[in-house]
C-alpha cells in the first residue's frame, strides 16, 4: 500500500476524519456538531507534530509527514469552515464568495508552508520556532468561539461568520511573524479552547 501507517500519522488521518463527520453535519444543518468536529480537529493538529518527533524518520517519511499534515488541513480548517459559512450565512449573498476567497487563500497558504518547511529541513534540523502568519488551524479556535457569542447575544452569522472568515484569509498570507507556542501556550490554547466550547454549549441550541 502506497503511504505511511506508522503511529506519527494516525493522530493527522483521524482528525482529517473527523472533519468530513464535520462537513457531513454541517450539510445537514447541525451546526453545533460540526463546530465540535473542528475544534476536534484542531486538536488532533495541534500535538500530531509532537507525536511525530518521537520517532526517528527517514527522510521521505518526514517529507509524507509535510504534505499529509497540510492536505488534511485543507480539509479541516478549509473545506469545513467554508462550507460552514456558506450553510450557516445562507442569507447572505457574499457568503459564497468570501467561502471561495477563504478556501482559496488556505490552499495558498498551506502550499507555501510545505515549499518553506521543505527548504528550512533541508539546511537545519533544528525544529521550526516562527510561523510566518496566521496559522489556519486557528479556524478551529475563533470560529466555533464567534458563532457561541452570536448566539449567546441573538446575532446572526449572516454578517459576522462571512467577515470572520474574510479577515483570516487576509491573515494567512500577511508574512508577519508569529512564535510557535510552546507546551505552556498549548496548554493557555487548550484552556482558550474549553471556554470557546463552553461557549459553544451554551450559546448554540440544538
Amino acid at each position: 500500500m502506497l503511504g505511511v501507517y506508522n503511529y506519527t500519522v494516525i493522530l493527522t488521518y483521524f482528525g482529517m476524519l473527523v472533519s468530513f463527520v464535520g462537513l457531513s453535519f454541517t450539510i445537514n444543518g447541525d451546526f453545533k456538531s460540526a463546530l465540535i468536529c473542528l475544534m476536534i480537529s484542531g486538536v488532533c493538529d495541534m500535538f500530531d507534530g509532537k507525536i511525530a518527533s518521537t520517532m526517528v524518520r527517514t527522510r521521505q517519511e518526514k517529507c509524507f509527514g509535510i504534505q499529509i499534515d497540510s492536505l488534511s488541513d485543507l480539509v479541516c480548517f478549509g473545506v469545513l469552515p467554508a462550507v460552514f459559512v456558506c450553510q450557516a450565512a445562507s442569507e447572505n449573498k457574499w457568503s459564497f464568495a468570501i467561502s471561495g476567497v477563504y478556501l482559496l487563500c488556505t490552499l495558498i497558504r498551506l502550499a507555501w508552508f510545505n515549499v518553506d518547511e521543505e527548504e528550512r529541513q533541508a539546511t537545519s534540523q533544528q525544529p521550526r520556532t516562527v510561523y510566518l502568519g496566521l496559522p489556519v488551524t486557528t479556524a478551529a479556535l475563533l470560529l466555533p468561539l464567534l458563532t457561541g457569542l452570536c448566539g449567546m447575544a441573538g446575532w446572526s452569522l449572516t454578517w459576522a461568520a462571512p467577515l470572520l472568515l474574510l479577515a483570516m484569509a487576509v491573515a494567512f498570507l500577511t508574512p508577519f511573524q508569529l512564535k510557535k507556542p510552546a507546551l505552556l501556550g498549548k496548554l493557555g490554547m487548550l484552556a482558550c479552547g474549553a471556554a470557546g466550547f463552553f461557549i459553544l454549549m451554551v450559546g448554540v441550541q440544538p
